[in-house]
């Protein structure tokens, strides 16, 4: 059927506005069209790819909701307006309910996948966008691949291979050594950041403005190495320079400011406090991605901390527990901030929580709580808590430490208890294990010294039996048993080697002068082959250790006082204080300031 002459002739003059770029005439246009007849798709579609050039993208949504009839074929121009309206879980559903995707479908989709950090799955698609497209587009395509293998390396922390991209623009170069600081080669990305700024300047396509806001991001990635490696004021520099040009990008500003949050630690803290009101708000939510929004909210909370803060430290810390339930740190912070503020009790009973709600971390928590018992001087209360680690407790670092506490108290009991529960518990759960020689062994020197012979030699037949060769072990069995079986002792004796093959190979004349009452300082080493002797005489023959004579130092003439000279008579009294002196009469008083008065 023919167009009536009217839509016709609007119908043309929409095409030329679309030529000269005139999208607010056209989107007049395009309405009288869909007065005239709301069914005319190409009208509506126009309409909305002109408010789509105007960046109105809250007016094309809405006319896309509100449309019954045209909606379903233009998924791709609602999915764009959400996401750039940052209601990317929405463009998201859009774009999955596409059935036939087609290759600028598949691109948008990157984007929201890379927005949403869902990066294995937009690598995987762009390598496949990739591999079935070639226009001029291809650059840009690699530019975004790298930015996604980049955020792999440095947020997912999965071990990815050098793309090996041609680095012939500043973007290319960028993302690439954002992946080496994935990696920890911290030299090869600041050569690729050296290289990123030397394209960037070189590009004669950007205005001053734009170059500015390239460089204030290569600077901010470049500061953050320095301060990887140490170079605090370097990166400080770097960081307090990009704020002060005032950029305009809003995560750019919260990254740099979080990031000199850190640097400050406890000091500066107004200054903190003014920074980390510029890395937070949900105008932010998404100018950076979450493990950079995580650690923002872990330093806001710090702050909170070194400003003594109390209750909003406590606020902030229980909102971040819900937040991120994988993460111990908003804890330790509020368990900090009661030690802070003298309340050792309330930290202890909230560790004592934190581990019957996250048994995995009774480890960390214990050692916590052992630590404030100790601080507080509370030992025993201490030595609780480490036995608390249920089969931890066992280990040897755990065993010593106990041990420790408990001879510190002067409780040889309790400590000869620890170390033969550590040695009964390896026995039946883990008897291959070294540990178990370990403990064995330090239980019987344990026992031997607090004279407890019978449980010592139980300890050490054990040790005979894992080596039976170990002369030192037979020796201290045998004076174990000493103590309380003679018998026994007289029996295993008989296993000690004969003095015989003790002494074989022994050089007794070297031993002998070894022990010589003038001592080792005195002896002279063997002259090697050729070289004369530097004794004038004697019948020592050639490779004999030969005595040398103690030398007589003379005496050194002591110093004497200054301005005396020699050969008169020294003060005796010269090393007392003035005032104790014999012949002190103190200061003369000038009596003849009176006269006349």
């Amino acid at each position: 059927m023919a167009q009536p002459a009217s839509t016709t002739s609007l119908y043309a003059e929409l095409s030329r506005c679309g030529q000269k770029q005139e999208y607010e005439k056209a989107i007049r246009i395009a309405n009288k069209i869909l007065q005239q007849n709301p069914e005319e798709f190409a009208a509506f579609n126009c309409k909305i790819i002109s408010l789509l050039f105007l960046d109105r993208f809250d007016e094309a949504l809405a006319a896309l909701n509100k449309d019954k009839i045209h909606t379903g074929n233009l998924k791709l121009e609602k999915a764009y307006c959400e996401y750039r309206l940052n209601r990317t879980n929405e463009a998201l559903s859009t774009l999955r309910s596409i059935i036939n995707p087609t290759p600028r479908t598949k691109e948008l989709l990157c984007q929201v996948l890379y927005r949403i950090e869902q990066y294995d799955e937009c690598y995987n698609l762009y390598r496949d966008v990739i591999k079935n497209s070639q226009d001029e587009f291809d650059s840009e395509r690699e530019t975004n691949l790298a930015a996604v293998i980049a955020s792999l390396q440095m947020w997912n922390k999965k071990d990815m291979d050098d793309p090996n991209f041609a680095e012939n623009s500043y973007e290319i170069c960028y993302n690439n050594a954002c992946y080496w600081i994935g990696k920890g080669n911290l030299s090869v990305a600041l050569e690729k950041l050296d290289k990123a700024e030397e394209l960037l300047k070189n590009d004669s396509d950007l205005t001053e403005e734009e170059l500015d806001e390239e460089l204030a991001i290569i600077r901010v990635q470049r500061g953050y190495i320095f301060q990887i490696q140490g170079k605090q004021e370097q990166a400080s520099q770097l960081y307090n320079q990009v704020l002060k040009a005032k950029p305009t990008d809003a995560g750019l500003i919260a990254v740099v400011s979080n990031n000199i949050v850190t640097l400050n630690k406890e000091q500066n803290i107004f200054d903190s406090k003014r920074k980390i009101k510029a890395a937070t708000g949900d105008h932010l939510k998404h100018k950076t991605v979450s493990a950079q929004r995580q650690h923002i909210d872990i330093n806001q909370c710090l702050v909170h901390l070194y400003s003594n803060q109390s209750d909003q430290c406590h606020q902030l810390a229980k909102k971040l527990t819900e937040q991120y339930p994988n993460l111990d740190t908003p804890l330790m912070i509020r368990v900090a901030q009661y030690i802070r503020d003298k309340k050792v009790d309330d930290a202890v009973t909230l560790l004592k929580d934190y581990i019957k709600v996250k048994p995995e971390m009774s480890f960390k928590a214990n050692m916590i709580i052992a630590q404030l018992h100790l601080n507080q001087g509370s030992v025993y209360q201490a030595c609780d808590a480490l036995k608390d680690l249920g089969d931890l407790a066992h280990k040897p670092g755990i065993v010593s430490t106990l041990v420790a506490l408990y001879l510190s108290q002067e409780d040889k009991e309790a400590a000869s208890e620890v170390l033969i529960n550590a040695v009964n518990w390896y026995k039946k759960n883990n008897p291959k294990s070294s540990a178990l020689m370990t403990l064995t062994r330090a239980n019987a020197d344990f026992q031997l010294k607090n004279g407890k012979a019978e449980e010592a030699a139980k300890m050490l037949e054990d040790l005979r039996k894992a080596n039976p060769k170990d002369a030192l072990v037979l020796a201290q069995l045998i004076s174990s048993y000493a103590q309380f079986d003679p018998a026994k002792a007289q029996q295993i004796s008989k296993d000690l080697p004969p003095v015989a093959k003790i002494v074989e190979g022994l050089d007794v004349d070297a031993l002998e002068a070894s022990f010589s009452t003038l001592g080792p300082k005195y002896l002279k080493k063997q002259q090697p082959k050729g070289e004369a002797s530097p004794l004038p005489s004697g019948d020592a023959k050639s490779g004999d250790t030969v005595m040398m004579k103690k030398q007589t130092r003379k005496k050194k003439k002591g110093k004497l006082p200054k301005n005396c000279k020699p050969g008169s008579d020294i003060d005796p009294e010269r090393w007392l204080p003035r005032k104790e002196r014999s012949y002190y009469r103190g200061k003369r008083k000038d009596k003849r300031k009176d006269i006349g008065k």
